[in-house]
């Protein structure tokens, strides 16, 4: 996709990106790639972050479609109900970030394909809402990629304060953001303000990885 008629030149946005974040630390973005696997709540806020704040190359990866019942808290239009998210993500992104590098994949994390997935990645960003998934993850990262940080997510529910939501350095290379104890197998509902919390306390926490800070 060519960027829009009228859009800035790649030299214009970062010019005024090292004007905001400085130059070096939009050096070391702009030569990172993350990956962010799930792209609901939290991994389509990810996204839209990091490529904000300059990352170079993101690889976006989920099997799912967007559905009505997503738009209350995900980074879609209601015009793309019926689309691979990583298809509709990356339209979406385009025009937010239209000189970084994407990679998409419409399919499934698995353990038989996570280290294809993520070979090219420096920072793995777990952004699932299954259990399951969440764990399948985090143990192939951990045990068969120690090279890469990973970092996580858990309990993002409900409607209590937002201030409970924080990032805990679980290892060296792994991290966790959230309250830790909300799931919406307990009855409770996702929220857009709280999801976008623990969303943004991801991105962040691989900006600080990226630029050395953790």
């Amino acid at each position: 996709m060519e960027p829009f008629a009228g859009t800035p030149s790649r030299e214009e946005m970062l010019a005024a990106l090292e004007k905001r974040q400085g130059v070096e630390a939009v050096r070391k973005l702009q030569a990172a790639t993350v990956a962010v696997c799930g792209l609901g709540g939290l991994g389509s806020n990810i996204a839209i972050s990091l490529a904000r704040a300059g990352v170079g190359k993101l690889i976006l990866v989920d099997f799912d479609c967007v559905d009505v019942t997503n738009l209350h808290r995900q980074q879609y239009k209601a015009c793309q109900v019926g689309l691979p998210k990583p298809e509709a993500l990356l339209a979406n992104l385009k025009e937010i970030a239209p000189y970084t590098e994407f990679e998409t994949h419409f399919e499934k994390v698995t353990e038989e394909n996570a280290a294809g997935l993520l070979a090219k990645a420096d920072v793995v960003c777990e952004a699932f809402d299954n259990a399951e998934a969440k764990a399948m993850l985090v143990n192939a990262v951990l045990e068969t990629m120690p090279e890469k940080f990973l970092v996580a997510a858990s309990g993002m529910a409900g409607f209590d304060s937002g201030n409970e939501i924080a990032t805990r350095k679980v290892t060296k290379r792994f991290y966790v953001c959230g309250d830790g104890k909300s799931d919406v197998n307990d009855g409770i509902g996702l929220i857009a303000p709280r999801v976008m919390l623990c969303a943004a306390h991801q991105a962040l926490t691989v900006i600080r990885l990226v630029l050395g800070l953790e």
